[in-house]
């Protein structure tokens, strides 16, 4: 590799990386203002969502502009691929962040609404999730990569039975059901979080192995 291709490969890296703790950040701040109903925090979310879109235009020039000029071949090449697909999952990460955070503002003066379901729980693993991915992708670490795919199934039974919760919780309070339905478009996005996320992780697989793998066909 020549030394001008390895510089701006370093870079790559770093801009991607910047990417990912910003969209971490986000996620977090977003799931922090549901539980809180902190309008503000809210409203900031959604503001700095503008950043994220920058940063993956940011990216994705970097990764053409490393195409077109060097051609990489191999492990380089695969880093660009990949590079591409995560900053468009970061991306929708950061939409589904926001998503989240614009919830608030239907729950603010709203009824409270009681659950047995533990939200602050889907929200950790959720968060747990994208976080080992970024951990999995800092350190090629293919290994780490399949055990996010293999917990996204945990957040889809989670889904499963937060949605069978609202319903009946709808049935004996219909007075709450603004709230009820939008905790429930929470757990959805939180849900499709976790979704890009595994996408993510399987990401990473290609990305140290040279393997293509989908959820469920790891081996």
């Amino acid at each position: 590799m020549s030394a001008h291709l390895q510089r701006e490969i370093d870079l790559l890296k770093k801009s991607l990386l910047s990417l990912c703790a910003l969209v971490e950040d986000q996620v977090q701040r977003a799931v922090h203002a549901v539980l809180e109903r902190d309008e503000a925090l809210a409203r900031e979310v959604e503001e700095r969502d503008k950043e994220i879109d920058r940063r993956e235009v940011e990216v994705e020039e970097e990764c053409l502009r490393v195409l077109a000029l060097h051609q990489p071949v191999a492990t380089d090449l695969r880093l660009i691929v990949s590079a591409l697909k995560i900053t468009n999952d970061l991306e929708r990460i950061g939409d589904m962040a926001v998503n989240v955070a614009r919830k608030v503002h239907g729950l603010i003066g709203e009824p409270l609404a009681e659950l047995n379901f533990d939200l602050a729980g889907m929200g950790q693993k959720t968060q747990a999730m994208l976080r080992k991915s970024i951990d999995a992708l800092v350190n090629a670490d293919a290994a780490l990569a399949e055990k996010v795919c293999a917990e996204d199934d945990e957040v889809d039974t989670l889904k499963h039975a937060a949605r069978a919760e609202f319903e009946e919780r709808i049935r004996q309070h219909p007075d709450k059901v603004k709230s009820y339905l939008k905790l429930m478009a929470v757990v959805r996005n939180l849900e499709r979080i976790a979704d890009q996320a595994t996408n993510i992780a399987e990401d990473v697989v290609y990305l140290a192995q040279g393997r293509i793998i989908r959820h469920g066909e790891m081996g």
